[in-house]
């Protein structure tokens, strides 16, 4: 056990909940029992998943270093702390900040514990969570009592449990509100933290609330429980309640939420999310984590069978008076003001303003429903804020605010009640500190998952890219259509959608492409998408580009919105108009890969001077034509999905499906043909052929997900005559583009493994059949 460790539970033990100060005992005894061999290591790694302990790329021992791949050398050697996870390597932790909300106190131990146990570097998510990177596990117990202590807890920050609670960080202070949900959100979290019935998830579980229904702040349509203020009249007097959603979730396939009750009564809640818990925990998938989402659950029952399930769940449970409690003084934690409201003076305006406070004030302060007092942002660059900017950001907002401080889903911070005639002197010490910036919620402010920076999934450099496009907008922000500086931009490092790319204007995610004897990063254009509405509908891939051509494609399609868009026409408007077709040919040179010889930087990442590719990579000196047709059969399947989404676009729901159930078929059957050319185009032989020499010998698995989009094929063959409607149509084609894409990762691998035969009729050189394999 780590010194330090004894010392902050002994310093710390009467400042800590009781609860939280024995669970932290518990799990420091089990990692000390890792150490000597007594738990197994799956079983640390659910514990310390449980308590936001994460592991982080290269966690495994081994690093690329543009060359090979070279062993990182640790002191405990071969300890690990979860499957292929060495204990000495750095790892992630995650704090969970329901709603955002936190005080000046908790600021202040944020920043110490990125300074002390991090690198000095707070990272806010999209969950309105911090992370701090590059944490030794030794030092866990006592980063978690030194936040139990200020009142945050770690607990089932990851792991199948409940996660992170959000809610609009304007919420309580926002005029289109029907009334405050933050204390919902509070006692949603509160209740559900550890609970019995939200113990056996097979996958996690995530909620958020907003107080209206137009704006993103809350992106209830992207959870599993989402719950939307609503109210009504009856006997005379105001009810509140929640416009109360399930089953919504992104990943690879995103799922729009379903309306579970247009009017949940707000004594309904709690008892609603614990019935709801129960049911997922019995029904939901546990064995296969690929649809173990609460999304498949009510998609597969249908949404009216999961309501009659719930409400007969809900039914059965006893009473619990902390369903209610909560309600009696809603008001306890009602915000104050530091403050008195005051008007900005005059002489703070326009040209007689300190330099580059208009611009901020224009897209960083945000006026409260309460008349002179205002939100404002801290816009933090790809959500990272320093340890020092952290401690001076506590110093400012007690000069300010009193405890009024909230994280946000765009990953930056919001300061509320801030009277409006202090805003030029909070402008110039936020200034001061670096955190002056303006342009939140704007083009510039990106949203990016951490790719491949750290996270063990990511495919691309999604904050690198975002960086690059930051830099690149913002020199040109003010001068920028009003339209286009109002989009969004997210960017993920892969399919998952930690970034959230399907809600945004403009969305990428990393995908690769075998060019030569190279892997080249690509990014998935994704169009279309709506923030508002609470994240109102998903946009739809367009095509890969390669990453460094990803900013020439943002200036193309906006300078096209711009140019042609007619008075007040959305981008999505505009998009639907133009048309996917022209659009594909508005990208269309963007696509090309120039050799190597050419322009190197092509096989790089942003911010990477490796080369973007494993040591051995390499095809068969005369598998030539055997690539041309496969390339060329996996570019056919690529056009079929582009036609699904042109014909979903025409409202030709049932082409569209059967289109991209084909699209499938026929990248599988390219795959097939490396092995036998002459196959058949009949769908039922691809598959089995397809079954036998990719799925059960796991060629076509993905190192992290598996074989998940193998089974989109299977089940989208099973299902390939529909009925389909706009929705399952628009499934399909998500699932159709992530095979697609897997199809091309397969076959880069066998290349890279020199696993192609050395014609397009013979076996395999090395481990060729199904039998070898």
């Amino acid at each position: 056990m780590k010194a330090s460790n004894q010392f902050w539970r002994e310093r710390l033990l009467e400042e800590m909940p009781a609860d939280l100060a024995r669970e932290i005992d518990i799990y420091e005894m089990e990692l000390e029992l890792r150490r000597l061999g007594k738990i197994d290591e799956k079983v640390l790694a659910e514990t310390r998943l449980r308590r936001g302990v994460y592991g982080q790329r290269y966690d495994n021992g081994q690093r690329w270093d543009g060359e090979a791949t070279r062993q990182l050398q640790y002191p405990s050697a071969a300890l690990t702390k979860g499957p292929s996870t060495l204990w000495d390597a750095p790892g992630m932790q995650r704090i969970k900040i329901p709603f955002g909300g936190l005080n000046v106190r908790q600021l202040e131990v944020l920043a110490d514990l990125a300074e002390e146990y991090s690198d000095g570097i707070a990272h806010v998510t999209t969950r309105q969570d911090f992370q701090l990177h590059f944490i030794h596990i030794d030092d866990t117990p006592s980063l978690m009592r030194r936040l139990a202590a200020s009142g945050i807890t770690t607990r089932e920050a990851c792991g199948n449990t409940v996660r992170n609670v959000t809610a609009c960080p304007y919420s309580g202070v926002c005029p289109d509100e029907v009334f405050d949900v933050t204390p919902y959100a509070r006692a949603c979290a509160r209740f559900l933290l550890g609970h019995p019935d939200c113990q056996d998830f097979g996958r996690k579980f995530k909620a958020a609330f907003s107080g209206c229904k137009s704006h993103g702040c809350g992106l209830v349509n992207l959870h599993d429980l989402g719950a939307i203020a609503v109210t009504r009249t009856g006997n005379g007097k105001e009810q509140r309640g929640f416009e109360f959603y399930v089953g919504g979730g992104l990943g690879s396939v995103p799922h729009q939420a379903k309306l579970f009750d247009p009017f949940l009564p707000e004594e309904e809640l709690l008892p609603t999310a614990q019935a709801i818990s129960r049911v997922f925990a019995r029904l939901g998938e546990k064995k296969n984590r690929n649809r173990a989402r609460l999304k498949f659950l009510v998609s597969d029952l249908g949404v009216e069978e999961f309501r009659k399930i719930v409400l007969q769940e809900r039914a059965t449970l006893a009473h619990d008076s902390r369903w209610t409690a909560f309600l009696k003084d809603l008001a306890a934690h009602a915000e104050t003001a530091l403050k008195p409201a005051a008007a900005l003076p005059p002489a703070f305006r326009g040209a007689a303003s300190p330099p580059g406070f208009d611009r901020w004030l224009k897209t960083n302060v945000f006026s409260q429903k309460q008349p002179g007092y205002a939100v404002a942002t801290v816009t933090l660059p790809l959500g990272d804020i320093t340890s020092v900017q952290l401690r001076k950001l506590a110093d400012i907002a007690r000069r300010f605010v009193k405890d009024t401080i909230r994280t946000t889903v765009e990953q930056n911070i919001v300061l509320r009640w801030v009277s409006e005639g202090d805003l030029p002197e909070l402008y110039g010490a936020l200034a001061s500190i670096g955190l002056g910036q303006p342009g939140a919620g704007t083009i510039v402010d990106i949203t990016a998952c951490p790719g491949t920076d750290t996270c063990k999934l990511g495919i691309a450099s999604s904050r690198g890219l975002a960086a690059e496009l930051r830099t690149r907008l913002a020199e040109q922000s003010h001068q920028m259509d009003q339209a286009v500086q109002n989009m969004h931009i997210k960017v993920s490092g892969c399919f998952n959608a930690c970034g959230q790319h399907h809600i945004a204007d403009l969305g990428f995610y990393g995908v690769s492409r075998h060019v030569a004897s190279y892997t080249v990063p690509h990014f998935q254009v994704v169009l279309g998408g709506r923030w508002t509405d609470n994240a109102g509908s998903y946009g739809l891939a367009m095509g890969a580009v390669p990453s460094k051509r990803i900013p020439e494609a943002v200036l193309r399609i906006t300078g096209r919105y711009v140019a042609d868009r007619r008075k007040d026409e959305s981008f999505q408007d505009f998009l639907q108009r133009l048309g996917k077709a022209e659009i594909k040919k508005l990208l269309q040179d963007l696509v090309s890969v120039p050799s190597h010889d050419v322009d190197p930087s092509f096989y790089a990442d942003w911010g990477d001077t490796r080369v973007f590719t494993l040591g051995d990579l390499g095809a068969g000196e005369c598998a030539g034509e055997v690539v041309s047709r496969v390339e060329f059969e996996l570019t056919a399947a690529e056009r079929q999905v582009f036609e699904s989404q042109v014909l979903l676009d025409e409202g030709e729901f049932q082409k569209a499906g059967e289109t991209a159930c084909a699209s499938m078929v026929q990248a599988a059957g390219a795959l097939v043909k490396i092995f036998l050319p002459d196959i058949a185009g009949d769908a039922d032989k691809i598959l089995g052929e397809f079954r036998t020499r990719f799925y059960d010998t796991e060629l076509f698995f993905d190192p992290y997900a598996g074989g998940k989009f193998a089974q989109y094929l299977f089940r989208a063959q099973q299902r390939a005559a529909g009925p389909y409607s706009a929705e399952v149509a628009h499934r399909r084609i998500e699932e159709a583009q992530l095979f697609v894409e897997a199809a091309y990762s397969c076959y880069g691998r066998l290349q890279a493994k020199r696993m192609l035969p050395l014609d397009s009729g013979s076996a395999p050189a090395t481990a060729a059949s199904p039998e070898t394999a």
